[in-house]
């Protein structure tokens, strides 16, 4: 019999990993072998297949194209997990590390390494195993978003600033008094913020070139 949810988490799955792109990846053939070396007796997985399009491809019936001309349609595969008397299925978007795998580098290879990062994933939802890679992993891809440059809109920044401001002013201080706080007169203060709408329409001239 498979151990139980909490046995399976304290398994340490690190030494039995590789490292890419800064993430640790659980081998599928490995988890199923600990999952035998741990109770199980049946393990396996399945791609699901999309009746509509006879592929194990799923994706949505819009075209997104980026600002190069790229185009993707949202893609994601599902797998069909089975572990002794239990089923699960599992549905996972297809990824390039944390970045969408687009029309001009999907591959058969990118697709089956979707489909056994999926099954890694769902036993460790559901029996517990590696789960704590994964929650390592959540943090690492949410740090990887936040210094992502292209997330950080200039006039975002602005409006930011502008409600700290205003957060301020609902505390009863005003700008002449907020600006002598801050070694500054008040049109500097002021000033301040149309250097975001010069580095705003800056940026766009520099992507125009």
């Amino acid at each position: 019999m498979l151990k139980s949810y909490e046995e399976l988490r304290k398994i340490d799955v690190t030494e039995y990993c590789s490292k890419r792109d800064g993430i640790l990846y659980l081998n599928w053939a490995k988890c199923v072998d600990l999952l035998h070396e741990n109770g199980a007796e049946k393990v396996y997985f399945e791609p699901v297949i999309n009746e509509r399009t006879g592929s194990s491809l799923f994706m949505t019936d819009r075209l997104f194209t980026d600002k190069n001309g790229v185009t993707n349609q949202c893609y994601e595969v599902e797998v069909l997990v089975t572990v002794d008397s239990d089923t699960w299925r599992f549905r996972a978007p297809l990824m390039n590390g944390s970045n969408p795998v687009r029309d001009n580098s999907m591959s058969q290879q990118r697709i089956w390494n979707c489909q056994t990062r999926a099954f890694v994933k769902c036993i460790a939802i559901h029996t517990g195993l590696g789960f704590d890679l994964w929650q390592k992993e959540e943090d690492a891809l949410g740090k990887s978003a936040d210094e992502d440059l292209s997330k950080h809109k200039l006039m975002k920044c602005k409006e930011r600033m502008q409600l700290l401001v205003t957060e301020k002013m609902k505390k009863g201080m005003d700008y002449y008094e907020m600006a002598e706080r801050l070694g500054c007169t008040k049109d500097e203060l002021v000033a301040y913020f149309t250097y975001y709408d010069t580095l705003a329409r800056l940026e766009k001239r520099i992507k125009e070139l």
